[in-house]
């Protein structure tokens, strides 16, 4: 899965935010989502396209989590951001 095109990920002080940056973009999703730095390392795994394995596992290795940890944490996220409609699977 992936960040479908037209939604950024930026940084405004210690936050960061999604925000949709094309017309098509903003007919799906014309708020913002604010991200902790967790999901911001998730959603820049996404960028280029990863399965949620390698999202969790990617995550447990960054942060010393466990794979249980890890793997209620990148469903969560996933879940929040399928919602939002940002990916592409």
């Amino acid at each position: 899965m992936k960040i479908k095109d037209g939604f950024y990920m930026t940084e405004i002080g210690s936050d960061y935010v999604i925000i949709a940056g094309t017309p098509e973009a903003k007919k799906l999703f014309g708020g913002m989502l604010r991200l902790n730095g967790t999901g911001a390392f998730l959603w820049k795994k996404l960028i280029d396209g990863a399965t949620e394995e390698k999202l969790a596992a990617a995550l447990a290795a960054e942060y010393g989590v466990s794979g249980e940890v890890s793997a209620k944490d990148t469903a969560d996220f996933l879940g929040t951001i399928r919602s939002a409609g940002f990916v592409e699977e």
